[in-house]
């Protein structure tokens, strides 16, 4: 089982060149970080984990910018985003940062994609949240078109694009969508909690699924095998990837019995010298 690591990197932590050197020296396979472009002081949507939102919340660094910090000191080490959040970027922009941090980093790179749990945020964007699930569909057509080897051509509901001269491209080869349809671009996991619609965008134009906190997952993985194998998925290219896991062996050990192959350790947002004691706990899972 590959380890892996996230953390809420911030303007008072570690720093990312640090924190990518530490974690390849000691053998963890990769790096995930979150998105969050600001938080709105007046906010009525309460925090995703009850009571009140961490400050790490309103500093985190942008995870583009500091993963293509850590691609540049490390060659071994995933790089990952835990999670983009589509809703909130011009999908040509985001393609084109996409493709640049996979082709710079040899193909290292898991575009992780949700749909976000702050409604003031979004709405600073111009998202309007009843159809936020669809215009991320929607973009991330977008941006495949633009992925494609060919210039490609798409026209969506909420978004457009002509056939273009689109370079570079992203490292990864194509995997199989269905019968004759190729998935361009990185790996592409979807986070959030499981239900249908989850399951079915999932099964519609990703590789996988991000579970946030990795509970559940015995009843819940059995259901996304089906919705996968439905839509005519290859049964052995789904990937899960239990995200933000507070870890001990029964529970990794738990993963491994579901055929989970990796996931990813929640990091305090901290210190260098936190960041290090923490890493070297969790080397005993390596």
């Amino acid at each position: 089982m590959r380890i892996a690591t996230t953390i809420f990197l911030t303007d008072r932590t570690v720093s990312p060149v640090r924190l990518a050197r530490s974690l390849e020296e000691r053998g963890f396979s990769g790096l995930y970080l979150p998105e969050h472009t600001h938080i709105p002081v007046a906010r009525e949507t309460p925090a995703p984990m009850g009571g009140e939102l961490p400050e790490m919340y309103g500093r985190t660094l942008d995870p583009f910018v500091a993963l293509g910090q850590a691609a540049a000191v490390t060659e071994r080490l995933h790089l990952g985003t835990g999670i983009t959040l589509v809703a909130q970027h011009d999908p040509i922009g985001l393609a084109k940062q996409v493709a640049t941090l996979d082709h710079l980093s040899g193909g290292r790179f898991t575009l992780g994609i949700g749909y976000g749990w702050n409604v003031e945020e979004a709405a600073d964007h111009g998202v309007e949240w009843r159809t936020r699930r669809d215009l991320v569909r929607d973009r991330m057509a977008l941006m495949r078109a633009l992925w494609a080897p060919e210039p490609t051509a798409y026209v969506g509901q909420y978004c457009s694009v002509q056939a273009s001269s689109a370079h570079p491209k992203p490292a990864q080869a194509p995997r199989e969508l269905g019968p004759g349809s190729p998935l361009h671009g990185p790996r592409t996991l979807i986070g959030g909690a499981a239900g249908p619609k989850l399951f079915a965008a999932i099964a519609d134009h990703a590789d996988g699924w991000l579970p946030i906190g990795g509970g559940g997952l015995t009843e819940s993985l059995p259901v996304l095998r089906q919705v996968w194998e439905t839509a005519g998925r290859d049964p052995k290219s789904l990937q899960v990837v239990p995200y933000a896991v507070t870890p001990n062996p029964g529970k990794l050990a738990h993963y491994a019995d579901l055929g989970i192959e990796e996931v990813v350790l929640q990091l305090p947002s901290a210190s260098e010298p936190e960041i290090l004691r923490t890493l070297d706990g969790f080397a005993q899972y390596l």
